[in-house]
């Protein structure tokens, strides 16, 4: 099954489904040249990006992101400050190195197409990366999908997306697709979800590795956090939208921590989450969670957890993290993170729902109460569109970050209060929200096609 710890990307902004998505496409394909033989044969590279990738492209940084990927590098340990000169000395000198391996021409206008009017059938986000021999030969071509949260599928793997993790469930201790089997399995063996998610994951990877690497997600969202309180300026792009959350954060926090008041603890939090959601906006390192787009919501609750609460120890950032994991993956099984499949609410929907269920288990919520919290989460945040100005992670995706943060942490609080089973399930909220996004307009998924894309003016 999935690893809730696979919910969390290390990469760069702004976009998991737009720019690290294709990032990786762009490796995946190079690496596929080169473990079949096939590289040194090849004369030319042709890109296609379909759909949610050629209409926001441009804003979202996809075509740098492909090229980049197609260079060899990766979203986790490339340099952000070269994605752009790297993307220009490609599209000067008419050249592209291949993997680090293969330098061949390249034609930014002739051979990366931008199909904005044709969507591939499988996925709004479809790319088809594809190469020739000396003869126009083609030698391989393979399509790619950006399923969300920096997920990607080929062809082969899109329709039969569980084939990998059906062979892990057979050996894991605890496997699980839904909220009904997770907090069962829970409550049978009484364990936390992060016990239970940890004992599968020393299976899954024969070490304790997984405790760690929820500790570097946590780190890295924290790092990301401190980067962009201190950057004043304005953001790229041509909206010319000015950094807010350093002066924010001047205002709020006055002289010390301590005295900051619980109503300004709560506008910290999405303080916090604005911060690191306009550093993914500058193409800044951050942490998928799940998505780029709703990178801060989890990010600014934990910050807000770990300076308002005392004592927090390892041991609660590592349930945290891992419980906002095990959250989305349920999403992940059952519905979708791709705001060009299900719009917004698969992106700062589930951040909010993971958080306040993550929150709602370090403040000692039952599972119950964990439920609770991630169903309201959703159920508040349902039909919630995606429609960024200028194809731009920034309006309105900037501040929903924010608002998320706080709203989960109120939630969190009000589950905290009742241990009564509410009306509706987690997994009914779920399937509700993929019905949800079945249902909308296109033109409202990640399209900038209308709503506040088309009714204000970007300038």
């Amino acid at each position: 099954m999935i690893s809730p710890l696979n919910m969390f990307s290390i990469g760069i902004g702004p976009s998991s489904s737009h720019t690290v998505g294709p990032m990786k496409a762009g490796l995946i394909f190079v690496n596929r040249l080169v473990t079949n033989n096939l590289l040194t044969n090849v004369i030319r590279i042709e890109i296609k990006l379909y759909g949610s990738l050629a209409l926001t492209g441009e804003g979202h940084g996809t075509f740098l992101a492909v090229l980049n990927g197609l260079s060899g590098e990766h979203p986790k340990t490339i340099d952000p400050d070269t994605i752009s000169s790297r993307a220009d000395e490609i599209k000067i000198s008419k050249k592209i190195n291949l993997a680090k391996k293969q330098i061949i021409d390249f034609d930014y206008d002739k051979d990366l197409l931008i199909i904005k009017d044709e969507f591939l059938p499988e996925h709004a986000n479809g790319m088809r990366f594809t190469a020739f021999d000396k003869e126009q030969q083609i030698i391989y071509s393979e399509e790619f999908f950006s399923v969300g949260g920096g997920f990607i599928l080929d062809k082969a793997q899109f329709h039969n997306p569980l084939n990998e993790s059906k062979k892990n469930e057979a050996i894991i201790p605890y496997p699980f697709q839904t909220a009904h089997e997770l907090f069962n399995l829970c409550n049978k063996h009484n364990l936390r979800i992060y016990e239970l998610v940890l004992a599968n994951e020393l299976v899954a990877r024969g070490n304790n590795s997984a405790y760690d690497e929820a500790l570097e997600i946590a780190e890295v969202m924290r790092s990301s956090t401190d980067r962009g309180l201190k950057h004043d300026g304005f953001l790229p792009g041509g909206l010319n939208v000015k950094r807010r959350a350093p002066n924010l954060y001047r205002q709020l926090i006055k002289d010390n921590l301590k005295d900051v008041s619980e109503q300004d603890q709560r506008l910290l939090a999405m303080t916090y989450a604005i911060a690191v959601n306009e550093e993914n906006a500058s193409f800044s390192r951050v942490v998928t969670a799940p998505t780029n787009g709703s990178a801060g919501t989890i990010p600014g609750v934990l910050e807000y957890y770990l300076n308002f609460y005392p004592n927090v120890s390892k041991d609660q950032i590592v349930e945290f993290i891992i419980t906002a994991g095990a959250i989305g993956v349920l999403y992940k099984y059952n519905a979708s993170i791709s705001a060009a499949e299900v719009g917004c609410q698969g992106e700062i929907g589930v951040a909010c729902s993971m958080a306040a269920g993550a929150l709602t288990a370090v403040l000692g919520g039952t599972t119950l109460q964990i439920e609770k919290s991630a169903e309201i989460a959703m159920e508040h945040c349902l039909g919630m569109t995606c429609d960024p100005i200028g194809g731009l992670v920034q309006i309105p995706c900037i501040e929903r970050n924010g608002v998320a943060a706080s709203k989960a942490i109120d939630i969190a609080k009000l589950s905290l209060l009742e241990n009564e089973a509410g009306k509706v399930s987690l997994d009914d909220v779920i399937t509700t929200m993929m019905q949800t996004g079945r249902d909308m307009s296109n033109r409202y998924k990640e399209t900038a096609l209308a709503g506040l894309a088309v009714n204000v003016i970007a300038c």
